[in-house]
Parts: structure tokens; sequence; C-alpha cells
């Protein structure tokens, strides 16, 4: 097996160096990363500037190309430019910091994974849940069991798996639980600061706050802890809406007549 990872850390990330060694015996493993920090960017793509890559060595030896854009750009430069042939599974992560709820949208780890399903290849998005004192030993070994599941049970094309790992020791994870995406958002707040120059700047800070039900959801099995299994695409349509607007449809179908009322 053919196996990319990388992130939005950056390829100097201790979470990228715990992903590479929870799959190196799983497969002949390629790193492209970004050179710098990438977090939550997005599925932002480098269209006005060359993108820039250098080799990444660790111990003595080559571990990696670092690319000068985004957690998208390194898997679209890998698969179509720096890889000999296409991987067989794209692996993002291991992020520092949870990807559940509505940071899904925002998330740069999982932009890469969904990156790797749009080019047709199975992919995967792992992070862990806490910003400081990260178990490292605990996501290698939940993400290694991870693969080798996905490797054997592939998800149906289109489909990524967003996979978010619990901050605790290995003998205190409950299992894995299939969940759905948290109903959530962020209440910012933003620190009014004056440069010694007197200009004016910001730093921005805030919350997730929880919207609704979380039953089910990936961060109420974070708060159980579970590890969190959520199949997710990039098709965003709302199917609901569907009928709704076909009525709208229907009501504007003189759309051309020039007598028409739009009352």
């Amino acid at each position: 097996m053919r196996i990319l990872i990388s992130n939005d850390d950056s390829i100097y990330a201790p979470g990228i160096n715990a992903l590479h060694e929870a799959v190196s015996g799983l497969g002949e493993v390629h790193v492209v990363a970004p050179a710098a920090e990438q977090s939550a960017v997005g599925h932002a793509i480098t269209l006005s500037d060359p993108i820039k890559t250098r080799p990444v060595e660790r111990n003595g030896r080559f571990f990696g190309h670092a690319v000068g854009g985004t957690p998208a750009d390194c898997v679209k430069l890998a698969v179509c430019a720096l890889l000999p042939t296409p991987p067989d599974l794209v692996i993002s992560g291991i992020n520092l910091g949870p990807n559940a709820g509505i940071s899904v949208i925002y998330s740069g780890t999982v932009s890469a994974a969904t990156e790797g399903t749009i080019l047709g290849i199975p992919s995967l998005a792992v992070s862990l849940n806490t910003f400081s004192n990260p178990l490292w030993e605990t996501a290698i070994e939940v993400t290694r069991r991870t693969v080798r599941w996905l490797a054997r049970n592939p998800l149906p094309a289109g489909v990524l798996l967003n996979v978010n790992i619990p901050n605790l020791p290995l003998t205190q994870i409950r299992g894995f639980a299939a969940t759905r995406m948290g109903q959530s958002r962020f209440v910012e707040t933003f620190d009014k600061r004056t440069d010694p120059r007197g200009n004016v700047y910001y730093w921005m800070d805030g919350e997730l706050q929880v919207i609704g039900n979380s039953e089910g959801t990936d961060l109420e099995a974070l708060q159980k802890g579970f590890v969190s299994l959520t199949p997710i695409w990039f098709d965003l349509t709302h199917y609901p809406s569907l009928p709704l607007l076909a009525e709208w449809v229907e009501e504007t179908a003189d759309f051309h007549n020039p007598q028409r009322s739009d009352s």
C-alpha cells in the first residue's frame, strides 16, 4: 500500500512524525506537507503564486517534501507531480486539536483529506482532542488500528473518514463510535491592541458553542472518551430544501413573460 501523509501544522510538527510512526509498517509512506503552519485555511489552493518545494531530512535521512502552500496544494502536488504513482491512501494529521463540529469547515487537516477524496483516493483525517500535553502514543495506536480497518473496509467513493481521538491513555479509551458531525459555532472575541507605531490590530480568540442536541455526534463521543469516526463528503447540498425551491421554480415558470407579476 502506498500511503501519502500530510497535515496543516507543517512538516516540522510532532503530529506528522507520530503519523509517520503509526503507518510506517503498513506500506510505502510518502510525506508531502506545508513548510509552515496552515491551520484553519480550509480548502484554499494557490493560484496566483508559484508553489515552492524543498526536501526535508530527519535524523540525517530524507523525510519528505516541504511545500510552500496549503494542505490542499500539498495533496494536489503530490498526486499530480511529486509521486511516481498515485497513492492508495491519503492520511492527514495527526492534528493537535480536535476537528469536530463546525471545525470541519475551517480545518486544513480535513481539507487535505478532502482533496485526496476529490482525486478519487481513499482518505482520512486524524486529530487529537487537545492543544497541550498530547498523548501521542494513544494517537499512534488508534491511527494504526483505524488504517488497518479502513484498508479492509473502504468507504464509498466520495466519502472520507474524519477521526477524532480523546487525549487519554489508551487503557482509558472506551472504544470507537460511529458519529455524525455535531452542530456548533465559534463565539469569537477580539482583543484590540496598538503596536509601537500606533497601528491598531486585533487578536482573535473564542470558544466552541454546541448547538442543539449533541447525541450521536463527534462532540459527544469525545466528551465520553470514545474515538469519533465520522464519514463526511464534499457535497454541501441541503437536499431537504430542494422541494421548496422546486415549488418556487414552478411558480416562476413564466420567467420571460413581461406581464408576469413578481409579487
